[in-house]
Parts: C-alpha cells; sequence; structure tokens
C-alpha cells in the first residue's frame, strides 16, 4: 500500500490534488506504489469537472460508454491554481479531443506519441508538497537513506489530515445511506481517487475491526458498481464514474 491516507481538498474544502497528497506521516510516499501519478491526474480532471471547466462530450447512439466520449472544453475561465490552469490549457489546445483514459495517460507521461508529450504535467508530487508547506499542513525536511539524503515533507498539521480521514470514513459509514448518488460528490470522488492510487485500506486502518469490515464492504459494493449505470444516473458524476472506469480497465 502507499505511504499513508490519501487526502484531498484545497484550501476551500474542495477536491483538488494541490492540497493534500498521500504522504506518510515521515513526509515520504512509497517508492512501490505507482498508482499515485495516474491517481492525482485523475483528480485533476474531476476538479476541472466540478468546478464547471471541462465535461463528457454528451451521449449518443454510436458513443454511450464512458471511456468512448471525449472530454470537452466547457469553460476557459482561471481557476487560480497552477496545476488545474495547466491542465485546462492543454484540454483546450488539444484537437481532436481525447478521452478520459488517454487524457491521463498523457498528463503522466505514459504515451508513444512524441507529438503529445508536451501535455505531461511533471513534478506534480513535488508541486503539490510545496503548495501544502506554503498552507502550513506539511514542512520540508532532509532524511538520509543511506546512499543518498532525500528531501521530505512531514505533516505538520496533522488536525487537517484527520478531518479529511473521518470525512471519508464518515461517508461509509455514519453518513451511509446505501447509495453512492447519496453520497456527496467530494467524498464519493475521494473514495474512487482513494482506491484508484491503492491506499484506501490505509484510510480505514484506525478503525476497529468492526468497523474496518463494514467500511471495506461498503467501499467494495461503491466500487463494484457498474460506471455505466451510476453515470446514467447521475450526470453530475459522470466524470467521476469515468476515471473508475479508466483505472478499472487499466
Amino acid at each position: 500500500m502507499g505511504g499513508g491516507p490519501w487526502t484531498w481538498q484545497w484550501g476551500s474544502g474542495r477536491l483538488s490534488p494541490a492540497s493534500h497528497v498521500s504522504l506518510s506521516p515521515q513526509g515520504y510516499t512509497s517508492f512501490w506504489n505507482d498508482c499515485i501519478s495516474s491517481g492525482l491526474r485523475g483528480g485533476i480532471l474531476i476538479e476541472l469537472a466540478l468546478r464547471g471547466r471541462i465535461q463528457l462530450e454528451p451521449l449518443t447512439a454510436r458513443k454511450k460508454r464512458l471511456l468512448d466520449r471525449k472530454v470537452h472544453l466547457k469553460s476557459d475561465a482561471p481557476t487560480g491554481d497552477i496545476l488545474l490552469d495547466e491542465t485546462l490549457r492543454h484540454i483546450k489546445a488539444t484537437e481532436p479531443a481525447e478521452t478520459v483514459q488517454t487524457w491521463i495517460e498523457l498528463l503522466t507521461g505514459e504515451t508513444w506519441n512524441p507529438f503529445k508529450l508536451q501535455y505531461q504535467l511533471r513534478n506534480v508530487r513535488e508541486r503539490i508538497a510545496k503548495n501544502l508547506v506554503e498552507k502550513g499542513i506539511l514542512t520540508t525536511e532532509k532524511q538520509n537513506f543511506l546512499l543518498f539524503d532525500m528531501t521530505t515533507h512531514p505533516v505538520s498539521n496533522a488536525a487537517e489530515k484527520q478531518r479529511l480521514l473521518k470525512r471519508l470514513q464518515e461517508g461509509v459509514l455514519e453518513r451511509w445511506a446505501g447509495d453512492p448518488h447519496r453520497m456527496d460528490r467530494r467524498t464519493l470522488a475521494l473514495l474512487v481517487l482513494a482506491h484508484s492510487s491503492d491506499v484506501l485500506e490505509n484510510a480505514f486502518s484506525s478503525l476497529t475491526d468492526e468497523r474496518y469490515e463494514a467500511a471495506m464492504n461498503r467501499t467494495k459494493e461503491v466500487l463494484d458498481a457498474d460506471p455505466e449505470v451510476e453515470a446514467a444516473k447521475n450526470r453530475g458524476t459522470e466524470m467521476i464514474w469515468a476515471i473508475l472506469a479508466a483505472f478499472n480497465k487499466a
């Protein structure tokens, strides 16, 4: 698993990749977790959709599946965040439009197309960590790892991290209503992204055995749902389910 529970939040409380990244209390992510990078990019796409900047192209007779529908620009109004606005400019400049799955590959640099390499978002974890340091949520330290020194960013505001963990835990426990569409959209997105980044179990690790089992069973119920069916029930969550579909296919 990753180096700690994956928590997300802009300063205003919105889901977004530039406030919390899955850091261990020691301040670094697990070397073995290669899912976090793509999970972060998926979170960027979700945040832009929730802010009304992008959307999936309208459903048609030919393009019914989430992963066949292109990501279209809805508004190019700046968000005020560097990473989100950089992604927005890439999407605006891309012709023809690309799908959700392709955008995750482009933004992570996992593409064989040399003409698309400019769309990669570079140093995302480092830029997120710097943003969090500026917000007072993380700090910066040097740690020695045998043969080399590494800059790490330990959590300095544990209360903020615990608040977001509590939000996720309560979403599948106290506030659970048996239907993902009765969950807050950002809590649903947080659940999907934590799963996609392989850090979800860590988010529930502090629970008692009984509550842990209940949380995991309800989470499984959400994650095992058919994204196509669920997206059709609520168009406001289409991008969230499209991200889950992309990771399910990966």
